[in-house]
């Protein structure tokens, strides 16, 4: 793994935290870092999320939302 490559990864897994611990105040919910191959990013959502029929709303346009004009090689966002 390059330097560029783990500061990405780290800099991503940050903004997963900001993401999560806005969920965890206001929706009970919560989002964490599972994988990311460059193209996809895995996460794992838990509390009130899980289960939550709003769950793709959340992951696509939440999330990958938030996401994407940071990392904008992120093609999907899956929850895993």
């Amino acid at each position: 793994m390059t330097d560029q490559t783990t500061t990405d990864e780290q800099r991503l897994k940050d903004l997963l935290q900001n993401i999560s611990s806005y969920m965890e105040q206001y929706h009970n919910g919560w989002v964490k870092y599972v994988e990311f191959d460059g193209k996809v990013l895995k996460v794992q959502l838990g509390g009130a999320c899980n289960g939550c029929d709003l769950t793709q709303t959340t992951l696509n346009g939440w999330i990958a939302g938030t996401i994407k004009p940071f990392f904008p090689q992120i093609e999907s966002v899956e929850a895993v």
